[in-house]
């Protein structure tokens, strides 16, 4: 059985799926499903620094403070930027994917 090159592999995968997959989790499983491992690691990697940078944070909120800000949702939005900067990234490599491949002077 022949293996698949790195750009015939991501171009077979769908774009929609990566996209979904990027977004609803917001972890970059999306990049599971394309087999590219770097940018999985990457966007996890980025997602759990948000969290630990998020912890922190609270744990310098004041105890004793009559008011503490609990309508604080940066972590919730940064967590959904990653999610969607990963997503839309994983789909426009798909089609770049497929542009490379439709560009080769031979196709095997």
């Amino acid at each position: 059985m022949k293996e698949l090159s790195k750009y015939q592999l991501i171009a077979e995968s769908s774009g929609w799926v990566a996209f979904v997959l990027n977004i609803f989790p917001g972890i970059g499983t999306g990049y599971i499903y394309q087999r590219r491992w770097k940018a999985y690691w990457i966007t996890g990697s980025l997602s759990l620094l948000w969290i630990y940078i998020g912890i922190f944070v609270d744990l310098g909120i004041d105890p004793s403070d009559p008011m503490p800000s609990r309508t604080d949702q940066w972590g919730f939005y940064g967590i959904l930027v990653i999610a969607f900067i990963s997503a839309l990234e994983a789909a426009l490599t798909v089609k770049k994917a497929r542009r490379e491949i439709d560009d080769m002077p031979f196709k095997t």
